[in-house]
């Protein structure tokens, strides 16, 4: 978990931005930006780079290293700060509140905006880059990729799934994206996988999620990655949320993975609730969601 930057904010002071920004831009083109090129990315004197450096440095918004020159690359808190520094001044984030959720892609917090809402901030590539890299289609094709683009295409691609498939699917009502983060609806209700449902509801919620899959699909999207850590339980039914690989239905690997979405789900509840739910033909399945003929699985 990296460290909430929110309670820094007022700290910081223009130029700081300034040079955060400056290193942004430089990580477009290298891992580590070289420290002499600063003044040009920044629009800093090197005067005012010096101070404005060592007060980043300090605060680990920025690290440094010598390799065939002295770089320098920001630090997700850094990045953090420039991202709530954006809400900000869109009004979209009043306020900063207690974590929500963390894992090993992400840090969601809750945040105050018109009401309570959902921050989320991608922290793919930043300690398993590599493995990011080879599994995401929108890193594939470039040589050099920061985990600070990898981060931030995660969260345009969530997002862009979002505004398709909301309000038509349960998902998480998008507010707005800067860089790595995303501000949307805050979901209430229990994480499937620390649910307890009764017998009788067991196939029920099965029905709704796989109402969901076959919805969005309709929608343009396949999820990618639908299992019991991604989807909410509450009075009003599923929330389907975590959509940072959603792939386009009209991806040439679509349908594979959208199988792997229904048997992923269907063997959850195969297994939590055996003899609760009907012992089901996942491929069936899969091929009425696709088809929008989805029903009930009692069908399959």
């Amino acid at each position: 978990m990296v460290r909430n930057v929110a309670a820094e904010m007022a700290e910081l002071e223009p130029e700081d931005f300034h040079l955060l920004s400056g290193v942004e831009h430089g990580m477009r083109f290298s891992k580590w930006v070289n420290r002499e090129k600063l003044p040009e990315f920044s629009r800093l004197t090197a005067e005012e780079v010096d101070y404005r450096l060592d007060r980043m440095l300090d605060r680990e918004f920025l690290e440094r290293k010598t390799i065939q020159y002295e770089g320098v690359q920001l630090t997700f808190a850094g990045y953090d700060a420039l991202a709530l520094k954006a809400f900000a001044e869109r009004d979209t984030v009043e306020g900063f509140g207690a974590p929500l959720g963390v894992g090993k892609e992400s840090d969601v917090y809750e945040v105050q905006s018109f009401r309570p809402m959902a921050l989320k901030f991608h922290r793919e590539g930043y300690t398993q880059f590599r493995e990011v890299h080879r599994g995401r289609d929108y890193t594939s094709d470039k040589e050099h990729t920061s985990w600070q683009y990898t981060a931030r295409k995660a969260a345009e691609r969530e997002y862009e799934a979002l505004e398709t498939l909301y309000p038509e699917v349960n998902v998480p009502r998008p507010v707005d994206q800067n860089r790595h983060a995303i501000v949307m609806e805050k979901v209430d209700g229990t994480e499937l996988s620390k649910a307890k449902l009764d017998p009788a509801q067991a196939s029920g919620v099965l029905d709704l999620i796989l109402r969901e899959v076959a919805a969005a699909y309709r929608e343009g999207f396949v999820h990618a990655d639908v299992s019991e850590y991604n989807v909410f339980v509450n009075e009003d039914g599923v929330v389907v949320f975590d959509w940072p690989q959603a792939t386009p239905t009209d991806h040439e690997n679509a349908r594979d993975l959208l199988d792997r979405d229904v048997e992923n789900i269907v063997d959850y509840f195969r297994r939590k609730y055996p003899g609760d739910v009907p012992d089901v033909d996942e491929r069936a399945v899969a091929d009425a969601v696709a088809n929008d003929e989805f029903a009930t699985v009692t069908d399959y």
